[in-house]
């Protein structure tokens, strides 16, 4: 039997379960150095993170409150407005931005053209994104109709509603005197002298001819009213042989027109009504028309007071004889060719049934008064609404 020597195997156990000891000691050591790098590195990067993400959903610059104006189109995505807000240097970081927005569930954004400044944090420029922002025009091509007896200001509405202009720039465009002039170098015949002549309310009134007009995407205002000057001297080119029989000037001829474009319907009635107007020129009597007053008080009335026939301007032609400085709107062909060929009669005195549109003449005051007392004064007694102080005044009377 072989004899141990336990001193010796007490040392050995002694010597390995001290480096088993030292070996676990170690080893959690370097588990929790692990565990504490790791949590460092975790809370670091999350507070990194935290402070990196705030900043990028904070304002690009907090003490900037210059506005920057920005157009998000229509149709943009999310990720198409943020590349927008980066490009105009509105957010700190595109991504995020992208990410916060999907985060929040914001919905829709509008399109339109907006207002930011760098003040702003991302939160209130959603805010503003969602609430809309000034509406876009979608421009596109389209058509335009002038249609017969149009003014300017109403030409200006039509290509307010048509085109991405307003009617303020459009009325600030035709009566600007360099872009007139312009004009006038282009039509010389057509508008030679027109700012010469005095009293006129809109020099380009009754030159822009009522036709149907191409409206490109793009197309500049002034490429737009030139067109229809042009189609107006075209017409005009077509038909200057005819002013021989006339001896009113073009311009004092679109004037006419336009009255009786108003006071007309059909060629032989225009024809006839010149025939009244010119009539009243050559004894010196005053058209009387209702459409010169109210182009006079610059509004549009179903009934012309006595009160409103004293308003001073020289379009009034109730209280100025002969013809206005200008035309009052823009009249068809087939008044101006009314006003070249007029049909010469004894009559001095027109006035229309209301009902029916048909016009009957005369040519003394008395017959026209039991025309008027026959075919116009029964519709306004029928009237209820109507005040003593609005008494109606008649078409074309002394």
């Amino acid at each position: 039997m072989a004899k141990f020597d336990w001193k010796k195997i007490r040392e050995q156990a002694k010597t390995k379960e001290t480096y088993q000891v030292k070996e676990k000691m170690w080893t959690n050591r370097i588990v929790k150095i692990i565990i504490i790098t790791f949590l460092t590195i975790v809370i670091v990067g999350s507070l990194g993170s935290y402070f990196y993400i705030n900043h990028a959903l904070g304002p690009v610059d907090d003490k900037n409150e210059q506005t920057v104006e920005v157009t998000v189109p229509i149709g943009s995505t999310t990720d198409d407005i943020a590349a927008i807000l980066k490009e105009n240097a509105l957010v700190n970081n595109q991504f995020i931005f992208e990410v916060y927005m999907k985060l929040q569930n914001v919905g829709e954004l509008q399109a339109g053209h907006y207002e930011f400044s760098k003040a702003m944090n991302v939160d209130g420029i959603i805010a503003q994104l969602k609430a809309g922002g000034e509406p876009i025009f979608e421009d596109v091509d389209t058509t335009i109709t002038v249609i017969e007896g149009t003014t300017l200001e109403q030409i200006g509405e039509l290509i307010e509603e048509k085109t991405p202009y307003t009617s303020e720039e459009f009325m600030t465009l035709v009566n600007d005197e360099t872009f007139i002039k312009g004009l006038s170098e282009k039509f010389p015949t057509l508008l030679g002298g027109l700012l010469d002549i005095e009293g006129l309310k809109y020099p380009l009134e009754g030159y822009l001819f009522p036709a149907t007009y191409d409206y490109l995407a793009g197309m500049t205002l002034e490429d737009l009213v030139t067109q229809m000057v042009s189609t107006m001297n075209l017409e005009f080119q077509a038909i200057r042989e005819d002013l021989d029989n006339t001896w009113l000037s073009f311009h004092q001829v679109l004037t006419l027109a336009s009255i009786i474009e108003r006071e007309g319907i059909t060629d032989e009635d225009r024809a006839l009504i010149a025939g009244v107007f010119l009539n009243r020129i050559d004894v010196g009597m005053p058209l009387q028309s209702d459409i010169t007053v109210l182009y006079a008080l610059g509004e549009h009335k179903e009934l012309v007071t006595l009160e409103d026939l004293e308003v001073d301007s020289p379009y009034n032609l109730y209280m100025y004889t002969g013809l206005a400085p200008g035309p009052y709107n823009s009249p068809s062909m087939s008044s101006i060719m009314a006003t070249i060929y007029p049909t010469y009669s004894e009559y001095y005195y027109f006035v229309a049934d209301l009902d029916t549109q048909e016009i009957y003449y005369s040519s003394n005051i008395d017959d026209h008064n039991a025309l008027v007392e026959q075919y116009v004064n029964p519709y306004f007694e029928s009237d209820e609404s109507q005040a003593e102080s609005e008494e109606p005044v008649d078409e074309v009377t002394e």
